[in-house]
């Protein structure tokens, strides 16, 4: 996921070379209390070993010995509006980002935001997912870790998303169509019943449930607290499993 650059290298150089030159300097002073050769095999040292530690970490940053890969991956959010999944995935993309991992968030509210025009019919959705499920395998590729949220009721399209990412990761959001509904956050729902929006998820258009995800959370009867420990112990595992 990194690698040291030449200035990195050469920053880290100077520092500890300043810090073992002094250390050196007090050690022969201490010894011969002559401060003319105390500072001459100081002067002298530090260029040489400063030298050495330069080409030394080089040469490590081509050894692979003991170091360890850590595989990107995609970790998809699927279920019903209303279920947690961009809550959750919020949290996670967080957690990721705190620990210094490489990571990015897609969200479907996001992205349909900046692609405004698409819609909600079969062959819009299939086409958004796509392109969605595209742009994640790349990122995956470039090293990347990939957070989406997105409802994709269709098992064709989370299939097609799953063939292109390496590393993919289902997470079954399972909330009830009464729960989500009761929550109804961004007043969806309520926009349904009063005829604002067809071909909505779970009312008029079908949410096919996953086969087989690697991941099913129950939101409707445990805290979010609950299901976020569940996804970092799924990720945790698939880490360990990549070592």
């Amino acid at each position: 996921m990194y690698f040291e650059t030449k200035l990195r290298s050469v920053v880290k150089a100077v520092s500890w070379r300043f810090w073992a030159t002094l250390t050196t300097i007090v050690l022969v002073f201490a010894f011969t209390r002559q401060i003319a050769v105390a500072a001459t095999v100081g002067f002298v040292e530090v260029f040489a070993k400063m030298a050495l530690y330069f080409f030394h970490e080089r040469a490590w940053n081509k050894i692979n010995l003991g170091r360890r890969h850590l595989e990107p991956f995609v970790l998809w959010f699927t279920g019903l509006s209303g279920s947690g999944k961009s809550t959750l995935a919020e949290m996670i993309y967080r957690d990721l980002k705190k620990q210094g991992y490489r990571v990015e968030q897609l969200d479907g509210d996001v992205i349909r935001s900046i692609f405004p025009n698409t819609g909600f019919s079969r062959e819009d959705r299939n086409n958004h997912i796509k392109r969605v499920g595209f742009l994640a395998s790349i990122l995956e590729k470039n090293g990347v870790m990939v957070v989406a949220s997105f409802v994709s009721p269709y098992k064709q399209d989370r299939d097609f998303v799953r063939k292109q990412c390496k590393n993919f990761i289902e997470v079954y959001v399972n909330a009830s169509l009464e729960v989500c509904q009761k929550r109804d956050p961004k007043g969806l729902y309520a926009q349904v019943k009063e005829g604002k929006i067809k071909n909505f998820t779970g009312i008029d258009d079908p949410y096919e449930v996953p086969d087989n995800p690697e991941l099913t959370l129950f939101t409707d009867t445990q805290s979010i607290e609950e299901s976020f420990l569940q996804i970092k112990k799924q990720i945790a595992s698939f880490i360990n499993n990549k070592k």
